[in-house]
């Protein structure tokens, strides 16, 4: 295991670029270190007693508003965790460019041992005590779903919000994540899973990239490993698997893991996974208890999507992966990653490729706030001069005596303006495209750089410092 923090190896990744920029040591600083970071101790009635519960909310940097970042729900919540995770959301934020800083946040909780009205109670105490310090804020401070947490909790938090700043016309702003019906954007459950894929979809349009990693061709017929089958794992392996021909051929949960070298069938994993709670007993592959070992299937793509540290000094020399994609945060120790780039190994890092999530929740924070939803203004508009294109073309054609006319299906598709869930997915794609893109430029023209972890951080610690030196630090 580490000898490292996760706090400490997010620095250690941090320094490796800073190294190769021209900051001032005080700028440097001032970007590494976490703003501030607030724990709250708050009891709320419950089971005939006052429970008491240990929360935190961290803000890395400031050099945008408002800041950005997730609230997970966890027993092993801690400060050096929320501070490492609002540090990797600054950087991403950069990365993608979205216009906020980075935060986090946790409560110390299992919500698997507490009944949904008493979630809600400790979720809207949690969002009170927070909230009156500034810590959840349409303009300032903006949470998102995480490891625990989901659209219900984001919506207790949305109406709690509301109700405490009850002039506040953007209230519903203060959080994303949100249900559709609390004023969330069509794509968001999906949104870090997809980009996970488009991450991967983007890496292999580029031969000389996979050469890198001893890998040819596209996605079809990769053999792919996934750690973690919540909902970014989740999301991301059926994606993989149903729409690019990749075969997800072990999966890995807390109860051991579950192979099939012919592929699992995902969405039956899936509903068997939510059923009994763990992947043991699926009909569709061989279970094995030892889920570590697990991870060093030989594969082509190995996709670790749980938690933080999986991949460290222990068992990365033993990892037989081409290619890691870090769809979750901070899946490879510093110490891992060292050894794991002298091996020749890949990894495309984490603050890109689960960068969905934030984007696609920069796209409902925008919808929130322009109180109007993407599309509604020119949806038939567009859909009108398509039609008149079409009418034209068609009439053409019978002047000319040509005889021809265009098909049912394609007028259909050609005619249909899009819908939100196609825009959503449209800037997704665009936004992974153009991060990855810049990354890339990065990685093969700086010959200091050997890897896209450092590249990708080169590129976001120098946004931010751009931003420091734009307010006259």
């Amino acid at each position: 295991m580490s000898n490292l923090s996760f706090r400490e190896s997010v620095d250690v990744m941090f320094r490796r670029a800073a190294a190769l920029l021209d900051l001032s040591p005080g700028l440097e600083e001032k970007i590494r270190v976490c703003n501030s970071t607030y724990t709250v101790r708050f009891g709320v009635r419950l089971r005939g007693q006052i429970q008491t519960f240990t929360g935190y909310r961290s803000v890395h940097s400031e050099h945008m508003e408002p800041v950005k970042g997730g609230i997970r729900y966890a027993t092993g919540v801690n400060q050096d965790e929320v501070e490492a995770l609002a540090a990797l959301m600054t950087y991403k934020c950069a990365l993608v460019e979205t216009p906020f800083g980075g935060s986090k946040g946790g409560l110390c909780i299992d919500p698997r041992e507490w009944e949904p009205h008493e979630l809600e109670q400790i979720t809207r105490r949690f969002t009170y005590e927070l909230a009156k310090r500034g810590l959840i804020s349409p303009s300032q401070n903006v949470p998102a779903p995480d490891m625990g947490t989901g659209e219900r909790e984001m919506a207790w938090m949305a109406d709690q919000y509301a109700r405490m700043f009850t002039t506040d016309i953007n209230a519903h702003a203060c959080v994303t994540g949100k249900p559709l019906n609390a004023g969330g954007i069509v794509g968001r459950v999906e949104a870090t899973g997809r980009g996970v894929q488009y991450a991967l979809r983007e890496f292999f349009r580029h031969p000389e990239d996979t050469a890198r990693a001893g890998l040819s061709g596209g996605l079809e017929g990769k053999r792919i490993v996934v750690q973690g089958l919540g909902n970014v794992g989740s999301h991301a392996a059926r994606f993989l698997s149903e729409e690019d021909g990749a075969k997800v051929i072990c999966v890995i949960e807390r109860d051991g893991a579950i192979s099939n070298p012919d592929g699992l069938d995902i969405e039956a994993l899936g509903a068997h996974l939510r059923a009994t709670g763990g992947v043991s007993g699926f009909a569709g592959g061989t279970h094995s208890v030892d889920g570590a070992a697990a991870l060093e299937t030989p594969c082509d793509v190995l996709i670790p999507a749980a938690m933080e540290g999986v991949i460290h000094d222990g068992n990365a020399a033993r990892i037989d992966a081409r290619l890691i994609v870090e769809a979750a945060n901070g899946p490879v120790t510093a110490e891992a990653d060292q050894i794991l780039r002298e091996r020749g190994i890949v990894i495309i890092p984490d603050l890109f490729a689960n960068a969905g999530g934030v984007t696609v929740s920069y796209f409902e924070w925008v919808k929130n706030l322009s109180h109007i939803p993407f599309g509604r203004m020119q949806r038939r508009h567009e859909e009108a001069r398509s039609l008149m294109l079409v009418n034209e073309l068609e009439r053409l054609s019978a002047d000319k005596g040509l005889g021809w006319t265009l098909s049912p299906s394609f007028k259909s598709d050609f005619l249909r303006g899009a819908s939100e869930l196609e825009l959503v997915r449209s800037g997704l794609d665009d936004t992974m495209r153009a991060a990855y893109q810049s990354m890339r430029a990065v990685w093969h023209d700086d010959p200091r750089v050997s890897d896209l972890r450092t590249a990708a951080y080169c590129i976001a610690v120098g946004r931010v410092a751009d931003a420091y030196r734009s307010k006259g630090l």
